[in-house]
């Protein structure tokens, strides 16, 4: 089971804050902390609801280099969403294990066919996918696409599990309030799951209030740490 805790924008522009959350993440257990890696002016306008704490929230090179190598001293993977191909150059150089392909990143060919040619392994959330059948991406490493509604917070209401099949979706991107929707994934087959992470929901923010805090964070990983021991050890890792 792999457990992803996504910093994503929740630093909200402090790096004392992203390194907490980074501590704090490998402490509760998880695998990978990711983060989101954009220019503002590309991928949002200006009358964008949360325009000024995306602002905010842009990471530098240096910053990304700094948060990166704070991660290997605590001993947990950096992982981002690049959703440029200046920043995944960043990645490149700092020699990232693995991408992640962002919902709003799915049609963009140029940046899906750039991260594919680095051979490593891809995730892919498919919460704004409108075709039938999985996008097709050409790369040597693993494709491992993740079922996901585009809607933050996610209500219970708008999940569609007992249509998804978690034996070809490889996990879940939860939106949703609480910890609930990915525990019924990782029940139901889900071996990825990926949260947004928050030191405290009421801080300000697009992020925090569907996010998962320090304690629902390590209750989700005991989760998966059962359901490893009850139905067996995968390769998600």
């Amino acid at each position: 089971m792999l457990i992803i805790a996504e910093i994503g924008q929740n630093h909200n522009g402090d790096l004392e804050i992203a390194k907490k959350l980074i501590r704090v993440a490998r402490e509760k257990g998880a695998d990978i902390v990711k983060f989101q890696l954009y220019d503002v002016g590309k991928i949002f306008t200006s009358d964008f609801q949360w325009y000024k704490e995306a602002k905010e929230a842009q990471l530098t090179k240096e910053q990304v280099l700094e948060l990166a190598g704070d991660c290997e001293n605590v001993g947990i993977e950096f992982s981002a969403s690049v959703f440029d191909l200046e920043r995944l150059q960043w990645t490149e150089e700092l020699g990232m294990k693995r991408y992640k392909i962002a919902s709003r990143s799915i049609y963009e060919e140029e940046l899906i066919n750039k991260i594919a040619s680095t051979g490593k392994d891809i995730m892919v959330s498919l919460g704004m996918y409108k075709e039938d059948s999985f996008p097709e991406i050409n790369t040597k490493g693993k494709v491992d696409f993740l079922y996901c509604v585009a809607k933050y917070p996610t209500m219970p209401e708008d999940l569609d599990f007992l249509n998804v099949d978690f034996s070809r979706h490889a996990g879940f991107s939860d939106h949703t309030i609480g910890i609930t929707a990915s525990l019924i994934a990782m029940a139901r087959g889900a071996r990825i799951i990926e949260k947004h992470f928050t030191l405290d929901k009421q801080m300000h923010g697009p992020d925090h209030t569907g996010s998962m805090d320090p304690n629902e964070l390590g209750q989700l990983v005991r989760y998966s740490q059962q359901i490893e021991d009850i139905l067996g050890h995968n390769t998600a890792k």
